[in-house]
């Protein structure tokens, strides 16, 4: 186990079918990795280990050790799943940003701090402790708490 935090991966929406299987949104790119047979889930403290797992409509139906049944898959019922953070350099992590300086790169120019990571249709977006939204594809690294960006001339001015 990491020192990181556990990072939100996904939802149990529901019980599926009679023999223990439910029925989950999954957040995270990483499926493969997440819901392979051995992967470990958490509900708080309560950890789970995957069975096995199948798409079906957007979502994925998984079985984990210990739910045999149909009452025991409607217990898990709308409870949010965590997992550790998986070693990925290439990757930005929401853990990461959160809390970073934002600096612009070439200039210095220190924009304020990441307060949070919004879901966007075309990219998510930072936001800073000033209001500002940065769209993710700005970002072109984020080490030691501090996010590099090179914006579009104009992003941070505000019309009076």
């Amino acid at each position: 186990m990491t020192d990181l935090p556990r990072l939100e991966v996904g939802r149990v929406t529901k019980a599926h079918g009679l023999k223990g299987e439910v029925v989950i949104d999954l957040v995270s790119d990483y499926p493969e990795v997440r819901l392979a047979p051995g992967s470990r889930l958490w509900t708080g403290e309560q950890e789970l280990v995957v069975r096995s797992s199948r798409p079906f409509q957007q979502r994925w139906l998984v079985r984990v050790e210990g739910v045999h049944d149909r009452t025991g898959a409607e217990r898990l019922a709308g409870r949010t799943l965590s997992a550790e953070p998986l070693e990925d350099p290439e990757a930005l992590w929401v853990h990461q940003l959160i809390g970073s300086r934002v600096v612009e790169q070439g200039s210095g120019v220190e924009r304020g701090r990441v307060v949070a990571v919004v879901a966007n249709p075309a990219h998510e977006l930072l936001e800073l402790d000033s209001g500002a939204l940065v769209p993710i594809v700005f970002v072109q690294s984020c080490e030691d708490g501090v996010t590099l960006i090179t914006p579009p001339e104009g992003l941070f001015d505000v019309e009076s």
